[in-house]
Formats: C-alpha cells, sequence, structure tokens
C-alpha cells in the first residue's frame, strides 16, 4: 500500500477517535489535501475493504483498515520517541521524520527498534538511563546545521 493511502488510515483512524466516524471534509482538512484527492483515496480504500464508506456518508475503517491504521500508528509513535526520547531530537524535527519514515520501516527492525527504546528508557535502571544521558550531551550540543 503506497504512503499516501497509509496517511489516509491514519487519518481515518485519529478523527475516528475523537468523532466516531469520520467525514471526507475531516480527512481533507486533517491532510491538507482538496476534496477530489479524498475521494481518489476513498475510493482507492474502499476498494480494498479498509473503510466502509458512501458517498455524501460518513467513513469508518473496517476491521482490517483499523489493524492497518494502528499498525501505521505504532509505527509512528515508536520512531517520534526513539528520536526524541534516546536521540534527543526536538518534537517538530522528530514528528516530521517519524511521518516520512513509519511508511517504509520494515517489522523485524521497528520490533528490535521498540526493545531498544524500552529498554533503553526504562525508569527503573539507572545505568541505561546515564548512558542515554552521556549521549544526549555528548552528541546533541554537537549537532551541524547541514540537514
Amino acid at each position: 500500500m503506497s504512503a499516501s493511502l497509509e496517511d489516509y488510515l491514519k487519518a481515518i483512524y485519529h478523527i475516528e477517535k475523537r468523532k466516531q466516524a469520520a467525514r471526507a471534509k475531516d480527512i481533507g482538512d486533517s491532510l491538507n489535501v482538496k476534496g477530489s484527492s479524498v475521494t481518489g483515496a476513498l475510493q482507492a480504500l474502499a476498494k480494498r475493504k479498509l473503510i466502509n464508506h458512501a458517498p455524501y456518508d460518513v467513513i469508518t475503517l473496517t476491521g482490517k483498515g483499523r489493524s492497518l491504521a494502528r499498525d501505521v500508528v505504532s509505527r509512528h509513535q515508536v520512531l517520534r520517541k526513539f528520536f526524541v526520547d534516546v536521540l534527543d531530537v526536538e518534537e517538530e524535527v522528530a514528528e516530521e521524520a517519524a511521518c516520512g519514515m513509519e511508511h517504509s520501516v520494515p517489522r523485524r527492525i521497528l520490533q528490535q527498534l521498540i526493545r531498544f527504546v524500552e529498554y533503553f528508557t526504562q525508569e527503573t535502571d539507572d545505568e541505561r538511563r546515564r548512558l542515554i544521558e552521556n549521549f544526549k550531551s555528548r552528541w546533541t550540543d554537537k549537532q551541524d546545521s547541514h540537514d
């Protein structure tokens, strides 16, 4: 599935959590895209049986669509947490990077990254926390502006 369609699934997922169902306008506003783009994406998602959708009606995720959306959201959250909590990247930069990378990280790498973040960010182990803090103080202050 394309990164764009994954973004639509993620947007519908978040809107559904807030409002129980989404409307095309909500999705367009969330992704900052035009109505025609939303319509095309909704048709593609409906064809894949990832959403329940009829023209001018509310949009909801199917079980399969919700599962895929949760997977994308999870990848995003793990990457963002890694960037902020371990690498000490600014929130806005971490958010943007996570949005771009969430679509391409293989499941095996993501699982290992989850384990790494959990292991090194546990509050109960002072030595691990100290390692992260040492990394941050040694390397994040020396960021260059070549990005």
